[in-house]
């Protein structure tokens, strides 16, 4: 069973190198990143996870139900679990699986073969000193801090380590369970705020208390979540349409009224973000805000909040625009569409989640304070791109594309809009997007395809130039006075053959017109025009532009 692994692991680096992947992958990539027989044989349909979260040992204990259909007849079954964790019994019909481990992953052993069609569940037992976050949310794990009067405060980030650093499932973004439930055991003094509905708070009277959530969407491993501490609530509603949206918050108690401010931003920001991108995903189950001994992360309906009470990012922006709101409360609660609702089936494609993510706050600022103020806050994005490797990753070995997937992938969003040229139908394409693809997993693809279909123009030599190579199309001009007379060359230079994007220039102060550029030469001839005034529509398309400017007398040959 591990050599057939070795074997497809084998084949998937040697296709890598032909596209000449600077990263080295390990055996580990793949177990992490593969779709095998082992992962695909079964699919997901609900989880019941229960874990009791001991403070004083920083460790956890508990057990995790796995309700799954079989896709194809299989006696072996791969899940997932950090190395670093222990693993108890596996039960399936009341008997005690064998199972092997290798790194992370954890092969299953049936002592029958489970047919096609048929639904079947495991249960799983589990414990250990869960990872520590070095650095949360960016490296995943626990964080065991305390509030200032020193009562502890726990949260868990694993968006890309995974969420196998500390419960066992099937670790792969393809696979969301229909539902879940969660049940977290916490001393009687603190509180667990989990995703979804709470359903039942029980005071066990041996010093401890359980809090049952349950999750009634689809929803992502990695957003799976605890949160404990002392906290304070308080709670409002949105009207939705015909339908209210219940608005929770949990706070420091020192942070309540601070939070009672702060947190006014909420409403507006809902309905800026039904108008362009549809009705809030996850109305059953609500809304919370949680605060967070961290920066922040999008858990799906239980959003981590750790921006301080200040604007900005903890106080900083890159334009003065980005000073006019709380970008943790934007951004994160933003993934609610994009990433929990519509989420990507590898993490190659996490771009789909943080560049929409990123654009979302510039959807923001533009219903908040208008198109000028939404572009200026773009455009300040444009110091943070570092063009260091492609936005998507490498597909089959968990990696993802470079980090300019926030700050580069919003302004390409802005550049497709501007390619698009028609608003309403960008508008169109955005909410459609969320719609189309509400509670499910998909790939970039199924983005490209969809919006050549929307626009009616195949935009893919767009994606592949933005998305899946480095640097940004370079316009190169060349202009030539000669008299009243001035010739403009252009060309596109890329790394895509056929890249034919088209882009806005100006030769005259705030009038701009389209030209076409290929990636061989063209020219126009424009008359008494001054070509030290020719201009191209940077705060538009995201581009790079090198121009030349020649004078010749009128007199020479």
């Amino acid at each position: 069973m591990i050599s057939r692994l070795n074997t497809v692991a084998m084949l998937l680096l040697s296709t890598l190198s032909l596209h000449a992947q600077p990263t080295t992958f390990t055996r580990a990539d793949t177990l992490r990143g593969m779709l095998t027989p082992l992962r695909t044989c079964y699919d997901v349909k609900y989880y019941e996870l229960s874990v009791k979260v001991d403070t004083a040992t920083r460790s956890i204990e508990g057990s995790n139900t796995m309700r799954f259909a079989v896709v194809d007849d299989f006696d072996v079954m791969q899940v997932d679990l950090f190395e670093n964790m222990k693993i108890g019994r596996i039960m399936f019909e009341g008997s005690e699986l064998k199972y092997e481990r290798e790194l992370g992953a954890v092969y299953i052993h049936f002592p029958k073969k489970l047919k096609r069609k048929s639904n079947h569940e495991i249960t799983m037992e589990f414990s250990g000193v869960p990872q520590e976050a070095k650095r949360p949310p960016w490296e995943g794990g626990f964080t065991w801090a305390h509030d200032k009067d020193s009562n502890p405060w726990i949260a868990v980030t694993c968006q890309g380590t995974g969420a196998s650093l500390w419960w066992p499932n099937k670790d792969h973004q393809s696979n969301e369970p229909d539902s879940m439930t969660i049940s977290v055991m916490v001393p009687s003094n603190l509180i667990d705020v989990s995703n979804g509905r709470l359903r039942k708070k029980e005071d066990l009277h041996n010093g401890w208390t359980r809090y049952d959530w349950f999750i009634s969407y689809p929803i992502n491993n990695y957003n799976v979540t605890l949160n404990v501490a002392n906290f304070a609530h308080f709670s409002d509603i949105y009207r939705s349409g015909s339908d209210t949206l219940t608005l929770d918050y949990y706070v420091i108690p020192e942070n309540l009224e601070k939070a009672r401010k702060q947190f006014d931003q909420v409403k507006p920001m809902m309905a800026c973000f039904e108008k362009y991108f549809g009705s809030y995903p996850f109305i059953r189950d609500g809304y919370k805000l949680i605060e967070a001994p961290h920066n922040g992360m999008e858990h799906q309906s239980a959003v981590a909040y750790g921006n301080r009470y200040v604007l900005g990012y903890r106080g900083n922006a890159s334009s003065e625009v980005g000073l006019m709101f709380d970008f943790i409360i934007i951004h994160e609660s933003a993934h609610e569409w994009w990433g929990n609702s519509v989420t990507s089936n590898d993490i190659a494609d996490m771009w789909i989640h943080e560049s929409f993510g990123a654009y979302a706050e510039a959807v923001y600022v533009e219903c908040q304070y208008g198109y000028d103020k939404a572009m200026s806050y773009v455009n300040g994005k444009k110091t943070g791109v570092l063009n260091d490797c492609p936005i998507i990753g490498v597909y089959g070995v968990h990696n993802r594309g470079s980090g300019d997937m926030y700050n580069k992938g919003q302004l390409v969003l802005n550049t497709l809009r501007h390619v698009v040229d028609n608003d309403s139908l960008w508008w169109d394409i955005v909410k459609s997007i969320a719609q189309r693809f509400k509670y499910s997993t998909i790939d970039a693809d199924d983005i490209f395809k969809f919006v050549n279909q929307k626009t009616g123009t195949d935009y893919t030599y767009f994606f592949e130039q933005y998305l899946k190579r480095t640097q940004p199309p370079r316009l190169e001009t060349a202009l030539t006075k000669k008299g009243p007379s001035v010739e403009v060359r252009y060309r596109w230079v890329a790394d895509v053959e056929d890249f034919r994007m088209p882009i806005k220039v100006s030769a005259e102060d705030g009038l701009y017109i389209f030209i076409h550029p290929t990636t061989s030469w063209q020219a126009i001839r424009l008359d008494k025009v001054n070509p030290e005034k020719f201009r191209v529509a940077e705060d538009q398309f995201y581009v790079d532009v090198n121009r030349t400017i020649m004078y010749v007398d009128p007199a020479r040959d």
